[in-house]
């Protein structure tokens, strides 16, 4: 049985993936410091060690207590705006922990790592759908942060001989409601949970921001991706550095994308609930599309997304309506 070391794996995204290597099999170590994580959504790993990845003394505990076979690294800060007004933040998290996960991989002999990125490394795009071979210049400090680890891992590679699949993805959403996890944030920042919560009638209305933009309906279209669908690909990523050692950067989405005016509809229907909207300012930097190019994924990885927008809603739905108050309750 191969151990799997799932640093961040008590965030949303982490979560999820912990359950899928547990339901495949895998042995699965967890290391997370719990600061936007929550100890209750790791569910059957055979281990939580709570740290900080820039302690080195703690890394080395980690490794050395257990045999890790490869590292999948979704430990960051990742609020976008808070980005922009406290970067030396996100610089000191996401680029100096993943520095020091390296130098940990590297002194006990680890050659794999799955990393999470971020469609926020491209910045404005030139062209839709958005390939990998397109320029990179992120207009947020939350996505310089990750392109400079994607750079550190490029390196670490021919230096080293660590190999890596870095995944760039687009919106994750919904939840598991086999395995009891969704997603729960503080402050939350993403469309379809917010929806829910006013949905549940925790919020007065749903913000549109902006219905201007040179759409359909005049709101931004963005690329939804199932939660679940994300955890598929990161094991078929692990799976790939396995089979083939070969690093290399793939766009994960759906390849379509949906207005902000969609996604409300959408709730709507699915929930039964009213959902009240109204139209607010644009936000600064909000491009009017962003929708990815999965070809290389699909080519490459032998990964395309299963649970379109309905399945997405409707999972959020069961988690939310029936954890209201996130893993408290």
């Amino acid at each position: 049985m191969k151990t799997i070391l799932v640093a961040g794996g008590a965030g949303y995204i982490g979560s999820h993936m912990v359950a899928l290597l547990v339901e495949k099999g895998y042995d699965v170590v967890v290391v997370d410091n719990l600061r936007t994580g929550h100890w209750q959504a790791v569910k059957g790993a055979r281990k939580l060690y709570v740290g900080d990845l820039r302690d080195a003394a703690f890394l080395d505990q980690v490794f050395s207590e257990n045999k890790i076979d490869g590292v999948i690294n979704f430990a960051a800060y990742s609020l976008v705006g808070e980005s922009v007004t406290n970067p030396l933040k996100y610089y000191g998290n996401n680029v100096a922990g993943s520095q020091s996960m390296l130098t940990a991989m590297k002194e006990h002999g680890v050659d794999k790592i799955v990393f999470s990125s971020t469609a926020a490394t491209y910045g404005e795009p030139e062209k839709q759908p958005i390939e990998e071979s397109d320029r990179t210049d992120p207009t947020n400090p939350y996505g310089a942060s990750k392109l400079a680890i994607e750079g550190m891992l490029k390196w670490c590679d021919k230096a080293y001989g660590i190999h890596y699949v870095a995944l760039r993805y687009f919106n994750a959403a919904g939840s598991n409601p086999e395995a009891g996890i969704g997603e729960d944030h503080n402050p939350e920042s993403h469309l379809i949970p917010l929806v829910m919560k006013a949905a549940l009638g925790q919020r007065s209305h749903i913000g549109i921001f902006g219905d201007d933009y040179p759409t359909a309906d005049g709101t931004c279209v963005r690329d939804y991706i199932h939660v679940r669908d994300l955890a598929e690909a990161h094991l078929l990523a692990l799976e790939h550095l396995e089979k083939t050692g070969e690093s290399g950067i793939f766009n994960l989405g759906s390849g379509d994308g949906y207005s902000v005016k969609e996604i409300i509809e959408t709730a709507r229907r699915i929930t039964g609930r009213e959902i009240p909207a109204k139209i607010e300012p644009r936000r600064a930097g909000d491009p009017s599309v962003l929708i990815a190019s999965n070809k290389k994924a699909a080519e490459v990885l032998g990964w395309t997304p299963k649970r379109g927008l309905e399945e997405i809603i409707a999972d959020a739905w069961t988690w939310h309506s029936g954890h209201p108050n996130g893993y408290e309750g």
